[in-house]
């Protein structure tokens, strides 16, 4: 649109401006990382797993045919920090490819993760304004199905995400907004959120470079590809096109990371303009003097 530019531009030397050599490196230098943990997730099931830092993460289409995944992802020793869609909306755009990254929550506002690899990146924006990799659109979950549909069913990617991570001592309450991996959507003319069939095919993957100790969720979204619909008057269970997802992590070479090192939170050290406070530790404050006579 004409008269309009992002509100957020990079600039040189910023967090914002992405390495994208380095990145790159990661990228092409596959046979200097070791292969440290792979695992298949079945359809409707969900997973967590961790990614030290360091470390790259890759999710794949497996054989079986196309398949959407809805992502959650943590520090791993802090689930208060988690990431924050609206923001990394902001920061990166509606969907995400290479070089993109995920950010976390206040007050820590920091990338979580940088996408070194995607092999949908050639699907850019179609005839209807889709793009994939969406961060645009909430999980699917029972709440809306019992509202819409009058029944109950466990297996949406809330469901499977909250299964998922009860291991790591996680709740309901820990799942968040996601990103939508495979997913096509945009926004209509009416401005009306809209989904796709997803183009990706056995081998494709969405890669990541973990920027800090992370805790991941997946689930295998039970529409599968979104080729069946599973609201309105078409409605049908698209169990006949719900596939398996593949996780792989590897440690990189030592020296495809030399000199890299975890981004640290924001400095941000003020207090809100709050006064008769003291900080207790990032992200609480405690008012001063309640230990008085």
């Amino acid at each position: 649109m004409s008269g309009t530019s992002a509100y957020y531009e990079p600039e040189t030397g910023s967090v914002l401006d992405v390495d994208r050599e380095f990145y790159g490196r990661l990228a092409e230098k596959t046979d200097s990382r070791e292969l440290i943990e792979q695992f298949v997730i079945p359809i409707r099931s969900g997973r967590a797993w961790e990614v030290p830092a360091g470390h790259v993460c890759r999710v794949l289409i497996t054989p079986e045919g196309p398949q959407c995944g809805d992502f959650n992802v943590w520090n791993r020793h802090n689930p208060r920090e988690r990431l924050w869609t609206s923001r990394t909306r902001q920061l990166q755009g509606t969907h995400v490819t290479r070089y993109d990254r995920l950010w976390s929550t206040l007050p820590y506002l920091r990338p979580l993760l940088t996408v070194t690899n995607d092999t949908l990146e050639w699907y850019g924006v179609d005839e209807d304004g889709g793009r994939v990799h969406d961060l645009l659109g909430a999980r699917c979950d029972p709440y809306v199905n019992r509202m819409f549909n009058g029944t109950d069913f466990d297996f949406h990617c809330h469901s499977n995400l909250t299964r998922a991570v009860l291991p790591y001592g996680l709740t309901e309450f820990d799942v968040h907004d996601v990103l939508n991996i495979f997913t096509v959507t945009g926004i209509n003319e009416d401005g009306k959120y809209f989904m796709k069939p997803s183009p990706a095919k056995a081998g494709d993957f969405f890669e990541f470079f973990a920027e800090q100790d992370l805790l991941c969720a997946l689930s295998t979204c039970p529409a599968g590809d979104l080729s069946v619909p599973m609201w309105g008057p078409e409605a049908r269970d698209p169990i006949e096109v719900c596939r398996p997802l593949a996780v792989e992590v590897y440690r990189p070479g030592v020296e495809l990371t030399a000199g890299w090192a975890p981004p640290t939170p924001a400095e941000y050290q003020g207090l809100h303009g709050l006064t008769g406070t003291r900080r207790s530790g990032r992200g609480s404050l405690a008012s001063e003097g309640t230990d008085r006579a």
